[in-house]
């Protein structure tokens, strides 16, 4: 059986990553047009390095909790394909295999014009004047708004392929990855949301079934029900 996961800022927060919208983060002191647009980085680079040296500083030492850990434990049991909104790497950490990052990584630069040349700089900060191989200028490897999400089409096909959707930690208000809820294969894909509020899930006949609490809680407590479902599948030896 095929889950596919789709998770939000709100994963992420459980292990102490701010959301946009929270009042005590990064994006509090900015404006989103000011550090992640193009624009802005053609108009004041050093202030949108800046900005993402500040948020690879606040992930470090940042662990994957109990909701990461969770997905994690899940591939044992079934087929796990992971479409994060996240620039995070805590699913890697929790040692999820199979993850498809919508909005990119903050681990990675890339050159400005494309993503022919991705490089990992973990958590270090970028300095001003680095360079692809071929001489043109790096930027963090982040989908800034107003862009578009280039790996959008891989997962919408891979929605398209699930038995089985989860959706946690997100309130499907950006987009276009919360559309992706509308490529289940059918109206008999069970949903599963993972999230304290209620989720906008327009025009769709799925049974949703919604578990009102934080991703570090819930989540776990899901993965049990899914890995008992899986040993009662098991076939007898």
């Amino acid at each position: 059986m095929k889950i596919v996961v789709l998770t939000g800022a709100g994963i992420s927060a459980d292990s102490g990553i701010p959301t946009y919208r929270s009042s005590d983060g990064l994006w509090a002191n900015y404006k989103i047009e000011e550090v992640c647009t193009p624009e802005a980085l053609e108009r004041d680079r050093a202030k949108v390095i800046n900005f993402y040296n500040m948020r690879r500083r606040e992930m470090a030492g940042k662990q994957p909790n109990a909701g990461h850990k969770a997905l994690a434990e899940l591939e044992k049991y079934f087929d796990v394909e992971i479409i994060t909104q996240n620039i995070d790497n805590l699913h890697e950490l929790a040692g999820s295999t199979k993850i498809t990052h919508l909005h990119g990584e903050l681990t990675k630069l890339r050159e400005e014009s494309g993503e022919k040349y991705i490089t990992e700089i973990g958590l270090r900060d970028q300095t001003l004047d680095e360079t692809a191989p071929n001489g043109e200028l790096l930027r963090p490897h982040i989908v800034f708004f107003g862009e578009a999400v280039p790996m959008f089409d891989k997962a919408r096909d891979i929605v398209k392929e699930a038995d089985m959707l989860i959706v946690v930690g997100t309130s499907l208000a950006v987009y276009p990855a919360a559309s992706l809820v509308g490529w289940v294969k059918s109206n008999d894909v069970p949903i599963y949301v993972v999230d304290p509020s209620t989720p906008k899930i327009p025009f769709l006949r799925n049974k949703i079934f919604h578990k009102k609490e934080r991703a570090a809680i819930g989540l776990p407590k899901l993965v049990a029900q899914l890995k008992e479902f899986a040993e009662i599948r098991k076939p007898d030896r």
